[in-house]
């Protein structure tokens, strides 16, 4: 369901806001430190530097270090002298020192005149605090670095985001510069969603037709009406094992963790289609023909039928060929929207289940789950899966991945296994960041920039010891209608700085009026990394009269360009009037407005007053 939000600020409340912001400090770092304490003076990078990698496995964190200077502060020269301190100015060290810092991935960081000071417990403490100097680097001509203390630390050990590429295919080159940002903004999981009803993306050589017949669909869903808005382009593709190497590989030297995802035993049509006998009957449970990639979006009835023994073969046969691609110690199962209907028909099933003593199909899917569980368990993985696990009995081992809500994160938790939290009301990037009306095409909800950074994911009723399993959260990026690079970035920045400073930033030290200051100069980075973001709309406030006549207040969220607007006419464009003072909307009359950044780019333009929704 979508809605309207209305945003009317009262003076008083802008006051405070304005006051908190000033007293706040001038470093715009997202994800927030745990520590910030600004010094007098700056380091000024010159035309030389020096790196000192004290220990010799900071040797490609001192590359790393290099290359960000050369970049960013625009150092000509840089010289590295590892294992020893030079007696010139304008030096870096970067040092492993576990009794100044504690936590595995935190890290000290001290800025003065004549040099920076980066220390941490691990190689990956380094790592973040990089990522934290290039924010310290300013975007202008300037280069100034201001003198600072710095002790940080993560909130959480499961900072994520995930990626379907099964709607959409994305080139490997651009997911790797998500990995990028991953690392950027210090998140460490990257869950790789691989298989689906629409398509199956990982090579599995035992199994040729899932790249032959699984891999592409003869047409696609592009709008909202799934009889009507299909076409019948082909479409699909997947990643050779030595393409999904080339990408772990890659995120392990940005210190992410990459978690692959085989949908079971839902969202498995494409699979199905390629070898029929993994469903409950030769033909499509839904339509009575012939089984066929899903072309729309939604959830399928068709799904692997648990009474086979061949679907357990097929199933530890892809795994056994997945798991050595990855390092990590997850594998997600899916396990979601697995709708029951089939199993309930088909004889094989109902024998299992009698077999088996199960009084219901959610018995049935619980057992499944336990013995895809036992196979992955067995291979010294260990298994998620989203919280529909969790029908008919949940194993002790799975990790729950909490999307419906937090609720079955929370119980989970008090049940004694590890959670992720990942509801669709706050974590999910494909939702409309504002009313759809003034926004391109996306599956649903309503996931705007405040919506998500106000997500706490400690449930208020969750004890300490419950806790000790809430590992983070993750966002979900499902890309139905996201088929572009741009639009891509437009769904996800600047969304993930929220997640940054979710899963980061100790919960009292989060604010989100210091957060959108910040923000503007993480734009303008933005803006150098030509990255595609969602420019912000100007944010409205309204006072009216007796009369029913607005006197409205727009404010420019960007902190570049200027505000245009439009009374009682269809578009908002560059030669729109700027505003500059407060505007008079009378009875019947409709403000257009938008954010002209910079950039040379514009926002969405909204309107005022909002239509109001009949019941």
């Amino acid at each position: 369901m979508y809605f309207i939000k209305n945003k009317v600020l009262l003076l008083l409340s802008l006051f405070v806001c304005a006051a908190f912001a000033n007293a706040q400090t001038k470093v715009s770092i997202i994800p927030l430190p745990k520590v910030v304490l600004e010094k007098e003076g700056s380091f000024k990078p010159g035309n030389t530097i020096y790196i000192v990698a004290q220990e010799a496995s900071l040797a490609p964190l001192a590359q790393h270090a290099e290359q960000l200077f050369k970049e960013a502060a625009g150092v000509k020269k840089i010289i590295q002298s590892p294992y020893k301190k030079p007696a010139q100015k304008n030096v870096i060290y970067l040092s492993i020192d576990s009794h100044a810092v504690k936590h595995d991935e935190g890290y000290v960081l001290d800025v003065t005149k004549a040099s920076i000071t980066l220390k941490a417990k691990s190689e990956r403490g380094i790592f973040y605090g990089l990522q934290t100097l290039t924010q310290l680097i300013p975007v202008g001509n300037d280069k100034s670095i201001p003198a600072m203390h710095i002790e940080d630390e993560p909130r959480f050990t499961w900072r994520g985001m995930m990626f379907d590429n099964c709607r959409h295919m994305f080139s490997v080159d651009f997911i790797k510069r998500f990995i990028d940002q991953l690392a950027y903004h210090k998140l460490n999981k990257f869950h790789w969603h691989l298989t689906e009803d629409q398509g199956w993306r990982i090579e599995i050589k035992k199994y040729p037709r899932l790249q032959t017949i699984a891999a592409y669909r003869n047409g696609t869903q592009y709008g909202p009406d799934r009889k009507k808005d299909v076409d019948s382009i082909r479409y699909g593709g997947y990643y050779t094992q030595e393409q999904i190497k080339e990408v772990v590989a890659y995120a392990a030297s940005k210190y992410i963790e990459v978690i692959p995802e085989i949908e079971m035993p839902g969202h498995s049509v494409a699979a199905i289609t390629a070898y029929p006998s993994l469903a409950c009957n030769p033909v499509s449970f839904e339509t009575g023909k012939p089984h066929e990639v899903r072309k729309v979006w939604g959830v399928s009835k068709d799904i692997l039928c648990v009474g086979n023994d061949s679907v357990f073969t097929f199933l530890q046969d892809v795994l056994t060929e997945v798991m050595p691609l990855f390092p990590s110690q997850y594998i997600h199962i899916g396990g979601d929207e697995a709708p029951h209907d089939a199993w309930a028909k088909c004889p094989k099933c109902q024998q299992r289940m009698k077999d088996e003593g199960l009084k219901n199909e959610a018995e049935l899917q619980s057992w499944f789950i336990r013995r895809m569980e036992g196979f992955i368990n067995a291979n010294n993985k260990r298994l998620i899966g989203w919280e529909e696990i969790m029908q008919g009995g949940l194993t002790p081992n799975a990790t729950v991945h909490s999307w419906l809500g937090v609720k079955s994160g929370l119980q989970a938790s008090k049940m004694g296994n590890d959670v992720i939290m990942s509801p669709y009301s706050h974590l999910y990037f494909d939702g409309y960041q504002a009313e759809p009306a003034i926004e391109p095409l996306a599956i649903g909800y309503y996931t705007p920039l405040d919506i998500v950074y106000s997500f706490e994911p400690r449930h208020p009723d969750m004890t300490d010891k419950d806790a000790q399993h809430l590992l983070g959260a993750q966002a979900n990026l499902w890309t139905e209608f996201i088929k572009s690079e741009s639009y891509f970035q437009y769904m996800v920045f600047p969304r993930m700085d929220a997640l940054a400073e979710i899963t980061w930033t100790p919960k009292e030290k989060k604010n989100f009026n210091d957060f959108e200051q910040r923000l503007q100069t993480q734009l303008k980075r933005y803006d150098k990394m030509k990255i595609h973001y969602r420019i912000p709309v100007p944010q409205i406030s309204a006072m009216y009269s007796a009369d029913s006549t607005a006197t409205v207040t727009l404010e420019n969220k960007t902190g570049s360009g200027v505000v245009r607007y439009e009374i009682d006419a269809e578009k908002v464009t560059g030669t729109s009037p700027v505003y500059n003072q407060k505007l008079t909307i009378k009875p019947g009359q409709v403000l257009r407005f938008a954010s002209f950044p910079a950039n040379g780019r514009q926002s969405s333009t909204d309107y005022f007053p909002k239509k109001t929704r009949k019941k």
